[in-house]
């Protein structure tokens, strides 16, 4: 069903008298036909948002007819548009499944969002976790090659031989190496101490036969 109404003005009273025999049913008529003839060339959709479309053809159309009987129609205002009844029920359900469509999408988006979040926020946790961690160990590594440094600097400020030298070197990296770090950072220096190990060992083979000659004879 559509409804119009139809603004007009009688420019000619003896052709609105004379050249139509009612010109309220004849025009009534021919707005219904024209109607109905604009509306069913568009879609349901174009039908209810094109309103200023059917007015303007509509007045034109009218207008032209009623020239003859002395009639100007000056404006036309579409008021009513209702579709039959299970063309509006299928309406109604393409709304509201265009609206759970819609509903599903915002909470799939906002899945999606918070899932993101969560391991973005994951991921710098563990990266911090890696980052603390290799402080910490870097740390540890840099202490301990700092203790051998000062111990190092403690033995030659007692001026005292490469071999006690050596000995107090050794026994500071065996309790180096029974700690967790996986760094040790060893002075420069100390490869001159290490070279002194091979004389330790030349002056041990000496001793252990001299040793061995002191020793008295079993009976």
């Amino acid at each position: 069903e559509v409804d119009a109404v139809i603004y007009y003005e009688v420019t000619d009273p003896v052709k609105v008298t004379y050249n139509v025999a009612n010109f309220y049913l004849a025009a009534t008529k021919l707005a219904q036909t024209n109607l109905r003839n604009l509306v069913g060339d568009l879609s349901l959709d174009e039908s209810l948002t094109s309103r200023e479309v059917i007015n303007t053809k509509l007045r034109q159309i009218l207008d032209d007819a009623t020239d003859k009987w002395g009639v100007k129609v000056t404006r036309v205002e579409l008021q009513r548009i209702e579709p039959p009844h299970d063309v509006t029920e299928a309406m109604h359900r393409q709304m509201k499944a265009e609206r759970e469509k819609r509903a599903m999408i915002l909470e799939a988006e906002g899945h999606k969002q918070s899932a993101i979040l969560k391991a973005e926020g994951d991921a710098e946790a563990i990266r911090k976790v890696a980052d603390a961690d290799r402080y910490q160990k870097e740390t540890v590594a840099k202490g301990e090659g700092e203790a051998i440094q000062t111990v190092y600097r403690a033995i030659h400020k007692g001026e005292p031989t490469n071999d006690l030298i050596a000995i107090r070197y050794l026994e500071t990296l065996q309790r180096i190496s029974d700690g967790k770090a996986t760094k040790i950072f060893l002075p420069y220096e100390a490869t001159g101490i290490l070279g002194s190990i091979a004389g330790i060992g030349e002056i041990l083979k000496e001793k252990l036969p001299e040793e061995e000659k002191e020793k008295p004879e079993k009976k």
